[in-house]
């Protein structure tokens, strides 16, 4: 059966607003409830991608706070901090750094309108000192009670609003697609749409089929394949 254009219609407009230039990156925050939970707010916010450091021997697992989050952001590992954010600087963000040390800033007052990255690390004992050492901007988010921290899930929520915010209050936040590359944007709306097909694609090393203005597949396929998403 194909994709009813309803349902395409609903992707695109997720997809529209969807912003590259916001992102997480999570050391050693490997609890599925925290990250999925992290990734639901992602969606939430319209996060393209987020990215992971993971404990060496501990896999990556996501449970039913993530509410499906995890099909419609992408997580990227990376081998350790400084790789990853490394890579995020190379593509121009700038990175923030939750940890509290003499020149961290209260985050509502960090400018998060330009490309930017939000690093948190674990609860028990935060980021690494090497990731720290390698973060632009330390912040915190001010606390008025007796802990010293929010849940790295809370607070991963809390600053990602916050730049949701201030995009709004500037008028930056994409309506159209903007927010990610052409050949990004038409390449995800398939793989959202059809992704056994682009999965069949992928193992034949093909390019994905081109797609009608409702969503439907200008192209003869294998009568095997799934058609709906």
């Amino acid at each position: 059966m194909p994709l009813l254009p309803r349902r395409f219609e609903r992707l695109k407009a997720v997809l529209d607003r969807r912003m590259g230039d916001l992102t997480v990156l999570l050391e050693h925050v490997d609890k599925p409830h925290n990250l999925s939970a992290i990734l639901r707010s992602c969606d939430a916010v319209g996060v393209m991608e987020a990215h992971v450091v993971s404990l060496a021997g501990r896999p990556r697992t996501l449970n039913d706070t993530a509410k499906g989050s995890q099909k419609w952001v992408d997580l990227r590992p990376h081998a350790d901090g400084a790789t990853a954010l490394a890579h995020l600087k190379e593509r121009g963000f700038r990175i923030f750094g939750t940890h509290l040390g003499v020149t961290a800033r209260d985050y509502r007052d960090c400018d998060f309108t330009g490309a930017t990255a939000f690093v948190l690390g674990a609860e028990k004992w935060g980021l690494s000192e090497a990731t720290t050492a390698l973060v632009d901007q330390p912040i915190f988010i001010p606390m008025q009670g007796m802990v010293q921290s929010l849940n790295v899930s809370v607070a991963a929520a809390t600053l990602l609003f916050e730049a949701l915010r201030q995009r709004q209050q500037a008028g930056v936040v994409p309506g159209g697609g903007e927010g990610i590359a052409a050949e990004r944007y038409q390449r995800t709306l398939f793989e959202w749409a059809y992704p056994d097909v682009a999965r069949w694609c992928r193992q034949q090393q093909r390019p994905y089929p081109q797609l009608d203005g409702e969503g439907t597949i200008l192209e003869e396929l294998p009568r095997t394949l799934k058609l709906r998403c």
